[in-house]
């Protein structure tokens, strides 16, 4: 099974990300890209794109990007900026890209743009190995 199989059938089963409407778009060793289409539910009181989406997106695409070595990990710390409102009917894209990999920690970065190519929001991961 290669990477975009084995991929495909993790996200399908990652009932976290199916919850948050959050769908796999590409895939390669070390890189991720995830879709999130902003309906209804996934908007703050203010019918921007609630900050938590946002997030969440960031930390499935990075948490996948870290995983494409076919390891297992889990979120160890994060840092992330909000930078431009996404509004309902944005289709947003999460583009994960592992920076460093070590032996118990991944390092990844992630740009979050919508369909016009604006920067939504970034950030970078950093993961731990469980395996």
């Amino acid at each position: 099974m290669g990477i975009a199989d084995d991929m495909a059938a993790y996200c399908a089963n990652h009932t976290f990300m199916k919850k948050n409407h959050i769908r796999l778009e590409e895939v390669e060793q070390d890189r991720v890209v995830t879709a999130l289409d902003a309906g209804p539910d996934s908007l703050n009181p203010y019918g921007f794109v609630h900050g938590g989406a946002l997030y969440t997106m960031a930390d499935c695409a990075c948490g996948a990007a870290a995983r494409t070595n076919g390891k297992k990990y889990v979120t160890l710390s994060s840092s992330f900026n909000f930078l431009h409102s996404g509004v309902e009917g944005d289709t947003i894209l999460a583009e994960a890209k592992v920076r460093r990999r070590g032996r118990t920690t991944c390092y990844v970065e992630v740009d979050l743009t919508n369909g016009r190519g604006e920067l939504l929001a970034s950030g970078n991961y950093t993961f731990f190995c469980i395996e």
